[in-house]
């Protein structure tokens, strides 16, 4: 039994080290594979990164958040999912905790990050 969950970790491992590293604060870009019937295609998701949770765990998961027509939306990633073709980190963010939950009640210039140089 422990021979296949070290197994399993293994070949998660691997996945984790093709993805690239990124922390709370950054922009990414996560391209995410949508099925709609029997096609499957292809859908970008740019924003900022508020929190990752489990890190280093079979269980990580990000939190992705965004502005569309003046409405927040955030999405939860699973980081090992099959569903996730790539991320792109755009932009570094300079922040100093790890969970940007103050961004939900901000909008506007107030809820800029400043960018690492």
């Amino acid at each position: 039994m422990s021979d296949l969950i070290k197994f399993i970790e293994a070949e998660n491992s691997e996945r984790r080290a093709a993805l690239p590293k990124f922390k709370a604060g950054d922009t990414v870009n996560v391209h995410c594979k949508i099925k709609e019937g029997n096609k499957e295609r292809i859908q970008q998701y740019q924003g900022t990164v508020i929190q990752i949770r489990n890190a280093g765990s079979n269980g990580e998961t990000f939190t992705v958040r965004k502005i569309s027509n003046g409405v927040g939306i955030e999405r939860i990633f699973p980081m090992l999912s099959p569903n996730l073709d790539k991320i792109e980190v755009i932009r570094r963010g300079k922040v100093r905790r790890a969970r940007l939950f103050y961004l939900r009640g901000r909008h506007g210039k107030s809820a800029r990050i400043r960018e690492k140089r």
